[in-house]
Parts: structure tokens; sequence; C-alpha cells
């Protein structure tokens, strides 16, 4: 069975898919800047995150000693969850933990202009210089980020404005912040907003474009069971067509073609009708001077009337069952349903159908009913009986039987004769179909009870299968609503 993927998932799908593919572009552009331009990030909020620690650092550093900056470190470095360094220009480390610092982030502490007259260098744009409590202006500390590769760390320097222990000359000294990642305990980079910032727009694009998903389903899935009863000869069916898109105008072509259909149906089941009963005339005058005729023969003619006799009376039956055809096919759209016992409907049909026969067995409930028209549901169970009958008589047991299914009752009419090919069975209900090639007498009629049993079947607003049974046997199912 092939695997059935909805429309209103499969868009869903690709839009995510789309989003999907937008943040992976947009995370590698992340990279690629981040790696060759990570300097731009201290030029907003993260420098002023990092500028506020320094500050609140610097403050630290100097209410303490230089034996005491190794404590001052350490108890930021645990709220911060970061390493703070402390190292002078000429690369010599003056606080933290030991270490060895990598090249070009020695290089960078080490480089005057970068720190002294470069990023740093003034208020950044749109700022205005900081003031202290004498009102002189400070400019703002200068600042590098920077990535290595062997160890992966970032590290982030801030030239702080310290004296020389013992003096008031200035001392250039570089604080270091290093961390494994990025975000650095939302120091360095935070990506909750962003994270929001990507979950709001998601929502949001869901929350537009269901409306057209909705829609564009919606009217699809009108279209696909519309097209379905169009399918089963509901041809009265009609969908909705006020859109003004291509949507609307396959609507208003399947309407018409419903209507064409229904036309083209109801000309052909009364043209056939009529054609059946002009042959009735005919056939009744044949008939009377074949039994003149047969007065008049002598012993030897007598065996040629009898072969034009049996030649008539098979006429007879196809205009017949021709006539039974047409007369289901052409009953008004709006049947008058009322409550049906089907015990009893099925022995009145057994009576006529299959009297002689043992080999019918009724296994209905007495109290069962169902909402029909009373002289369809006999013809209809009185087609299936004879057909079972023709076929499958001398095979075994036919079972008729009901079974009430919440606000249904499922008939059954099963058999144990050869069956249907599988590659017929949903052919076995159009009109002339028979799965023998043959059309003789002694095979059956012309083809024509089962589709006279679906029209009588959704006349009463039911619906008809068949499956083969196993090992053998074919089984047809009416299911129709239940009286309440």
């Amino acid at each position: 069975m092939k695997f059935r993927f909805p429309l209103l998932p499969k868009i869903l799908a690709w839009f995510f898919l789309n989003l999907v593919v937008l943040g992976v572009a947009f995370f590698f552009v992340l990279k690629v800047q981040f790696r060759f331009g990570l300097d731009s990030l201290l030029a907003g909020r993260v420098g002023d995150r990092v500028q506020a620690v320094s500050d609140v650092m610097t403050g630290e550093l100097k209410a303490k000693s230089l034996s005491g900056w190794d404590e001052v470190l350490k108890n930021f470095g645990k709220a911060y969850k970061v390493q703070f360094f402390v190292f002078r220009r000429d690369g010599s480390q003056i606080a933290g933990e030991s270490i060895t610092l990598p090249a070009v982030v020695a290089a960078r502490v080490a480089e005057r202009r970068g720190m002294g007259e470069g990023l740093g260098r003034g208020p950044p744009p749109g700022r205005g210089p900081r003031y202290g409590r004498e009102g002189q202006a400070i400019e703002p500390q200068a600042r590098f980020i920077l990535r290595t590769e062997t160890p992966a760390h970032y590290w982030v320097g801030v030239c702080l404005p310290l004296t020389e222990p013992g003096t008031s000359r200035p001392w250039p000294v570089t604080l270091l912040l290093m961390s494994d990642s990025l975000s650095a305990g939302g120091l360095f980079f935070d990506p909750m907003p962003w994270v929001i910032v990507g979950f709001g727009a998601v929502i949001f694009s869901v929350l537009f474009w269901i409306p057209l998903v909705q829609g564009v389903t919606r009217s699809l899935s009108q279209m696909t069971r519309a097209t379905e009863q169009i399918s089963e000869g509901r041809f009265d069916t009609r969908v909705d067509e006020r859109r003004g898109d291509e949507l609307g105008r396959l609507g208003q072509a399947v309407n018409r073609m419903a209507a064409r259909l229904s036309g083209f149906v109801t000309g052909q089941k009364r043209f056939l009708g009529d054609i059946a009963h002009e042959l009735c005339s005919p056939l009744a005058r044949i008939q009377v001077a074949l039994g003149i005729l047969e007065q008049r023969a002598d012993d030897k003619q007598k065996a040629y009337v009898d072969d034009l006799r049996e030649e008539v009376e098979q006429m007879s039956r196809l205009v017949n069952e021709l006539l039974s055809f047409s007369k289901a096919g052409l009953t008004p759209r709006e049947v008058k349903l009322e409550p049906v016992n089907l015990a009893t409907t099925a022995r009145r049909v057994l009576d006529s159908e299959a009297a002689q026969s043992s080999q019918v067995q009724i296994q209905i409930p007495d109290n069962l009913s169902v909402l029909a028209q009373p002289e369809l549901l006999s013809r209809a169970l009185s087609n299936l009986v004879r057909n079972a009958v023709r076929y499958a008589g001398q095979a075994g047991p036919i079972t008729v039987s009901a079974l009430r299914k919440d606000d249904t009752v499922v008939v059954t009419v099963a058999d144990q004769g050869p069956g249907v090919p599988e590659t017929s069975l949903q052919q076995i209900f159009d009109p002339f179909f028979r799965a023998e090639a043959s059309r003789s007498r002694d095979t059956g009629g012309v083809g024509l009870g089962l589709a006279i049993v679906k029209t009588c079947v959704e006349a009463c607003q039911g619906t008809v299968s068949a499956r083969n049974r196993a090992p053998q046997g074919l089984e047809v199912q009416i299911v129709l609503k239940a009286a309440t």
C-alpha cells in the first residue's frame, strides 16, 4: 500500500526545512564573521558587559594589594564561569592561575597601538566619554577579542586604568578573560535573545502561514471527497467555487463535469429504458406467434420451435433486466426512507428466489431494522441471492447475515463459490460487466444484476462492496443506516 503524506504536514515540513536551511546558513555566516571579525562583538552589548565587569574588577583590584589579586580573580571566575588573568605589556603575568599565553594573545597584549590607539581609543560611535568623580573625561578602555585553535579558547583583553604600586604613574596592564565557548556563561555572547527572537519568528511565521495552508488544503479535501462521490455515481455532488484563484476554477470545472456526467448517464439509462420498453411489444407478439406455430407444427418441426422459444425467452429476460436497471437508475434523488425489518425482507426474498434451495441460510436478528425504501432493498437482495445461487449454489451454503455497527447495519451475502478475479472486483458493479467473456445461457445473464444492486443501495443512501473470501467464495456487503 502506497503511503500518503497529507498536504498540510508536507507544506509545514517544507516551511520548517526552509527555516532550518536559513538557520544553518546564518550560523555559518556568524561563525565566519566571529572567526575573522570577533572585535565587532565588543561594539555592542557584549562590550558593555565586559566593560562593566572590568570596571568593577578595577575597583576591587585597587582596594587590594598585589597578593590579594589572585583571590579577586578567582572569585570573579567562579561567578562568571571564566578564567581571569592580569598581564603586563611585556607578557609577564601579574595575577591569576599560572598560564602560558598563546603567541597571538601575547602579541595583542604587547601591541601598544592596538591597546592604546586602536580599537578602543575614543568613545564608540553615538556615545560620549565617561566622566570621573572630579569631572575629568575618562577614555574608554581599549579591548580586543580573539579565538585560538590549539587549544580552542576565546580570549578577551581589557586595558585596566591602574597605577603602578607605590607611584602615581599609569601602569599598562591587561585583564584577560578566557573561556572554552563563545557564550562564556552569557558574558561574551548571550544566545538567549537570539533563541527568543528565532522562536518568536517561527511561531509568527506558522500563525501567518496556517490560514493560507488550511484554505488550500480545505478546498482540495472538499474536491477530493466530491470527485470520489462523483466516481460512485452521485452526480448531484457540488463543491464550493467561490474562490477567485486556480482552486476556484478547478471547483467550477468539477461542478460542470458532474452536471455533464449526470446528463449523460441519465440520458443513457432513459434511452435503455425506452428501447427496452419498445422491445416488449414485438417480443410479446413473437411469443404469441410462437404459441400458434407450436400448435400447428408437427413433431419434426417442434424441435426448431423450441429452440426459437428459448432464444425469445432469453431476449425477454434481457429486456426485463434492462427495464429494471433503467427504473433503478431513474429513481428520484430524494427517496423516502422508512424503517424496514431485515429478517422479514430476507425471508420474503428467499421465498421468491431460492424457495427450492436448502443451501441458503438466514442469520439476521428479528428486531434488526434499517432505513431504506422497501422495494429497492428487496430488489437489491433478490439480485444478490439470485447471483449467488446461479454461480455458487452447488458449492456450499449461502449465508445472508446482518450485524449492527454503531449507527449502521452491515448486510452480508456470502457464498463458497469460485469467487471473482481480484482485478475484476472493482468492476463487477459496472453495467454489462462480467468476469467471463462469454454471456451464454449456461453462465448467467448479461451483467446487469450487480449494477442494479448498486443503484438500489445508493438510492437508499447506502454503500455496497465485494471481496473474495478465503479459501474461496465471494462476499458482498451492503452498509445502510440503522433505524432507531
